[in-house]
């Protein structure tokens, strides 16, 4: 059993984008105009991410047959989370659960009960501070639609988004950002390398194995059908990172400005990173390759943008970019694993990746911004390695539980016909393209 302690966390950074729950009794700070202006465009910037910058992102990988299903997948993914967060998903993510704090919240703000337009929240409008948390939420399931295109059927993609919701990023969420047990643990992840991309990241992993490989895996090469669609969404991604590290912040900031810094830094490392070990093994470098890289390295930047410095960035952004690239080859080349679009291999790995670089480009030494007082970078260490350790094994473990669950039923996987015609028009009656 973990004998859990509680520390404050001394950087400033950290205190805003981790304390979400102010203490009960406290005294609620005054509305804040700057700060509510900033994470009003912040919480705009994290949704442009998933619609259109992750929907077009995807939607160019896949053939073009099934370009408009992926699409699809995220816009309803959307709708659906924005929903039962409302209903439930936000109360029992940031409010206290009283006795079982440590593991989840209450019913308290279902419905957003209680709140007005003037209730607020560690200074801003609790309204907004819902809103900016929901597009996280959003996200969050929607990456793992990268694991799964071509072979799914839709009602799965529905019913499984709702149930991961609840089962494994509301509980997650409420651990580390809600004032939960891995919070009180000392974890530390910024805008969410646990909750957003090691949670998707591993249930990407149970869903390539769950559903299976598409019909051509890996005998023939699937191609992108579009990579400047692809790259569109991918810059729409970049701009839209900025809301989500920056933003994370919680304030219009120093902190937030240097989130903002680390996160291009980061970027653009790991994307000439992932073009160079390409260039040198390929002998070409690919756009779609690029872009990738550039994912890679605002994943792996996401847990630590609060607490690295530039040269930090930097660290991260080549290792994001050069280990996502070798696992990438690993788990299609040798493993034949077909997480179709490498959900696992660029936000999985680059999250957790991330979560432990925390405990050394956080160091002053490095540019970073120190840990709590009295915390040595290895005892930060032990922490980020405890969160990512459960996070993972709980991530894995629920989302194989629900796809096994509609597996079961016989409502996971279309028909070969159906896959073979592909799902534009066999699930949604559209085709991206007119050919004729």
């Amino acid at each position: 059993m973990i004998v859990l302690t509680l520390r404050r966390l001394a950087a400033p950074a950290l205190l805003l984008s981790l304390a979400a729950v102010p203490a009960l009794g406290a005294e609620e700070k005054p509305l804040d105009a700057a700060n509510t202006a900033w994470i009003l465009t912040a919480t705009a910037l994290v949704l442009f991410m998933t619609m259109p910058g992750l929907a077009l992102f995807y939607a160019g990988l896949v053939r073009a047959r099934n370009a408009l299903s992926v699409v699809m997948h995220c816009v309803v993914i959307a709708a659906l989370v924005s929903l039962l967060w409302l209903i439930g998903g936000y109360s029992l993510a940031f409010t206290d659960g009283g006795a079982n704090n440590a593991w989840i919240g209450s019913f308290d703000r279902a419905f957003m009960a209680g709140v007005t337009a003037e209730t607020l929240k560690d200074g801003l409008p609790e309204a907004l501070f819902f809103m900016f948390q929901m597009t996280f939420a959003i996200i969050t399931p929607a990456l793992i639609v990268g694991a799964w295109p071509e072979r799914i059927r839709f009602g799965a993609v529905v019913l499984f988004s709702a149930l991961w919701l609840f089962l494994v990023y509301v509980p997650v969420c409420h651990w580390i950002w809600g004032g939960g047990w891995l919070f009180n643990l000392g974890v530390v992840d910024f805008a969410g390398g646990l909750v957003v991309h090691v949670t998707a990241g591993m249930a990407a992993i149970a869903a390539a194995i769950m559903v299976g490989k598409r019909r051509d895996f890996p005998h023939e090469p699937l191609l992108p059908h579009n990579p400047g669609m692809t790259a569109t969404g991918a810059g729409m991604l970049w701009v839209g990172w900025f809301g989500f590290n920056a933003g994370s912040a919680l304030a219009a900031s120093g902190s937030a400005g240097m989130a903002m810094l680390v996160t291009h830094v980061s970027a653009a490392c790991g994307a000439l990173t992932w073009m160079a070990i390409e260039w040198l093994r390929y002998g070409r470098p690919s756009l779609v390759g690029i872009v990738t890289g550039l994912i890679a390295g605002l994943a792996t930047i996401t847990p630590a943008a609060g607490v690295a410095g530039p040269a930090g960035a930097v660290l991260i952004g080549f290792c994001g970019g050069a280990i996502c690239f070798t696992v990438t080859a690993l788990l299609k080349q040798k493993y034949k694993l077909d997480d179709s679009l490498d959900v696992f291999a660029v936000h999985g790995v680059g999250g957790a990746l991330g979560i432990l670089l925390v405990a050394i480009v956080g160091q002053p030494g490095f540019g970073g911004t120190g840990f709590a007082e009295g915390v040595t970078a290895l005892m930060q260490f032990k922490a980020q390695l405890i969160g990512l350790a459960v996070t993972a094994a709980w991530s894995g473990l629920v989302s194989w539980g629900i796809f096994a669950v509609l597996k079961a039923s016989g409502n996971l996987r279309v028909s070969e016909e159906d896959e073979s015609d592909g799902l534009d028009i066999t699930t949604h009656g559209e085709r991206a393209y007119d050919l004729r």
